[in-house]
């Protein structure tokens, strides 16, 4: 076998078919295109994180004052209660339990827009209220003195500004099983399961954690 020439120039080499000389540029999205796409993407991500894990929840009146105020944005979670169990003390969301309660009617696209808003916090879901946990089920809940008693002993509430802010004697009453009893911490105030009875635990929309807005507020509950 002969060895090559050293003196002998290489050829040139070809390139291959299909390698980066020969292949095509992709075509890019037009950004008129390509930008509606991201938007609605990330709007129907927002909507499925409301519905399934996490919904932000505007607070619209003084019923849970001091602990939220009015215009503070709250942070809700869906799965929490997946995990764990609802206790005393717990900030919920819950659907509107009073008798007779319908939504005001709404076309297509207004409930498509009420979905979207209520999915970046910018409207507070029409059906919704948000309270504290005081009775669980079997609680024995009464109002007297001044404060709140569950199974006979003074609750302790160290949430309250005014823990001694005298509030209507109620009570007692037992929570059946399967419901809660929940109260606004503006105690006088507040439409709550002394007006409207027990909710059932069927009807929790999920515990709210975290203030997120304004952001000099921003903590958890």
């Amino acid at each position: 076998m002969s060895l090559p020439d050293p003196n002998t120039e290489a050829p040139a080499s070809q390139p291959a078919p299909g390698g980066a000389s020969g292949r095509r540029r992709k075509k890019q999205v037009p950004f008129w295109i390509e930008f509606p796409l991201l938007i609605g993407a990330a709007l129907v991500i927002a909507v499925l994180i409301k519905t399934f894990l996490f919904q932000a929840f505007w607070i619209p009146s003084e019923s849970m004052k001091d602990t939220l105020q009015v215009f503070d944005r709250v942070l809700v979670s869906k799965v929490t209660y997946e995990f764990s169990d609802i206790e005393r003390g717990d900030v919920i969301v819950f659907d509107d339990p009073r008798p007779g309660f319908r939504p005001s009617e709404e076309n297509a696209i207004e409930r498509a827009l009420r979905n979207l808003k209520e999915s970046v916090g910018l409207a507070t879901p029409q059906s919704e209220f948000i309270k504290r946990v005081i009775g669980l089920p079997g609680d024995v809940v009464e109002g007297s003195d001044g404060g709140v008693f569950v199974n006979g002993e003074r609750l302790t509430e160290p949430y309250l500004k005014n823990p001694t802010m005298a509030i209507s004697t109620f009570g007692p009453v037992e929570v059946p099983d399967g419901f809660l009893f929940v109260m606004g911490d503006n105690r006088s105030a507040s439409q709550d399961s002394r007006f409207f009875g027990a909710i059932p635990v069927d009807d929790v929309v999920g515990k709210a954690f975290v203030i997120i807005w304004p952001m000099d507020r921003f903590g958890q509950l």
